[in-house]
């Protein structure tokens, strides 16, 4: 069985750091794109970050550029999210996703494995 599990969340404060890890099981995801989502309370799931599958390009929403970065490892079959400034809104739970299918990096409808998420929360 193909599974997303992300690792990392917890609580920080303000302006502290975070780093969130994909693991997938069941399958090696070293040729897909992956992507990180995430979605607030009362909130649409929404872009965070996506990586192409060689790791060549990367893609930020505007509101977490400069202060996110993703990376990937596919010798360990791992992505990560590393957050720095964190800010009360990044407040939310983080999911990793494989993108499957054809559309923007940036949209949802291109992923087709997520992850069950892990919480971020930022006090502040």
């Amino acid at each position: 069985q193909v599974q997303l599990v992300e690792s990392g969340g917890g609580l920080v404060q303000a302006g502290g750091s975070l780093r969130l890890s994909c693991a997938p099981s069941g399958r090696t995801f070293s040729s897909n794109d992956m992507g990180w989502f995430r979605q607030a309370p009362g909130k649409e799931r929404e872009f965070v970050a996506a990586i192409s599958r060689n790791g060549g390009s990367t893609y930020y929403a505007d509101s977490v550029k400069g202060r996110i970065t993703i990376s990937r490892d596919n010798a360990k079959n791992t992505v990560y999210l590393q957050m720095n400034s964190l800010k009360p809104e990044d407040t939310a739970v983080y999911y990793c996703a494989a993108r499957v299918n054809g559309g923007s990096y940036y949209s949802q409808r291109a992923y087709g494995y997520w992850g069950q998420g892990t919480q971020v929360t930022v006090s502040s």
